[in-house]
């Protein structure tokens, strides 16, 4: 549904308060009412707001918010009348009136696929009286988080949504529910108008504050694949600068001890991109933690196994080991840590065949 003008949000019109009916929850002074919303529609009208109608018989709110409307539009505002295929309409508008009345017909012969459809691309509600389909659509423009007015003062289903709003709140605060819930005086319509426009302008905010998250929840997660990728590069060089196999040096032992580490921290951070983007540095500095448990225990194991291992230290070789080793340990750091609470050491990966990395201390010929 198109405003007159993009810059007018357009509010869905909705309720009843027929004679005769019988009401859930009762309706309350249903004389004043139509009053109400002749004052509720000029009120609209000078606030700026377009309205969306789904009726033009005198039962219905919309036919005197629409009267009220037409008072105050001078040819700026439109009221836009959704109905089926096969209606008639007629305001009962003075001869001459300024007001703009758009027919959208729905190819539907039933008003309710209109109705509904129309309510969620509205930018606001307003609900007087009523029954179950006023409650239905306070429920969904609820869900939907669009700005409501249900007017308690008349009972019927406007006061049901009235306190199921009380409970949901969405961009309502504590005084904006105490005057939903007031008795009409002179002054509502003002007021309430008001109050339907400090509740667009919260949600545009929250609205703002959303595309906020989200566009640094984006910069942040492609940052993290930035840093993973690089870290998974800067480990995998540790294969170029191994060397050739010899004595321990401070070189050859950096080499072998950082680049496992690297390769902790990508694994931490690819961990955490299925998680919280945003935790990716906390992740990267406790995948950090474990990588340097994990690899000093699985380094400290073959010193113990084989004491010369520093005599003629092949780092390429153990690199093979220490990188697959580092990155699983940073990948489920939580499961090291959980091992390392519980006083288990994390397990060393198995050499191919099955067979466990070097031989054991009991392993030893005697």
């Amino acid at each position: 549904m198109e405003s007159s003008d993009s810059t007018r949000p357009v509010v869905a019109i909705m309720g009843s308060v027929e004679s005769g009916r019988a009401y859930t929850p009762a309706l309350k002074r249903p004389e004043e009412a139509p009053a109400a919303c002749r004052e509720l529609g000029r009120q609209l009208a000078l606030a700026g707001y377009d309205l969306a109608v789904f009726s033009a018989k005198p039962k219905y709110v919309e036919y005197d918010v629409v009267r009220g409307y037409a008072q105050e539009t001078d040819g700026a505002g439109t009221v836009f009348l959704h109905v089926p295929r096969h209606r008639d309409h007629d305001f009962g508008l003075p001869e001459g009136s300024s007001a703009k009345v758009r027919v959208m017909r729905d190819t539907s012969p039933e008003w309710e696929v209109s109705f509904y459809r129309t309510l969620l691309s509205c930018d606001a509600a307003l609900l007087v009286g009523g029954g179950q389909s006023t409650r239905v659509a306070g429920v969904i423009a609820m869900a939907q988080r669009i700005p409501l007015l249900p007017v308690a003062a008349f009972g019927g289903g406007a006061s049901q949504v009235w306190a199921n709003l009380d409970k949901v709140r969405n961009d309502t605060t504590d005084d904006d529910i105490v005057l939903l819930g007031q008795d009409w005086r002179a002054d509502s319509a003002r007021r309430l108008v008001r109050c339907l426009d400090e509740q667009r302008q919260r949600r545009a905010q929250w609205q703002r504050e959303n595309e906020r998250t989200a566009r640094r929840s984006l910069l942040s997660a492609g940052l993290a694949t930035a840093v993973a990728l690089l870290l998974l590069v800067c480990s995998l060089l540790g294969f170029v600068l191994a060397g050739e196999p010899g004595p321990a040096t401070g070189r050859r032992l950096a080499v072998l001890v950082v680049t496992p580490l690297l390769a902790a921290m990508a694994g931490a951070v690819i961990r955490s991109s299925f998680e919280t983007a945003d935790q990716w540095p906390r992740s990267a500095v406790r995948g950090l933690g474990a990588g340097v448990v994990s690899v000093l225990l699985y380094v400290a194991s073959q010193l113990l196994t084989v004491p010369s291992l520093l005599d003629e230290l092949d780092v390429r070789r153990l690199l093979f080991f220490t990188l697959p080793l580092g990155f699983s340990a940073g990948f489920t750091f939580d499961l090291v840590f959980e091992r390392l609470r519980s006083g288990a050491a994390p397990d060393p990966p198995p050499l191919p065949g099955g067979h466990a990395p070097g031989p054991g201390p009991s392993d030893r010929p005697s």
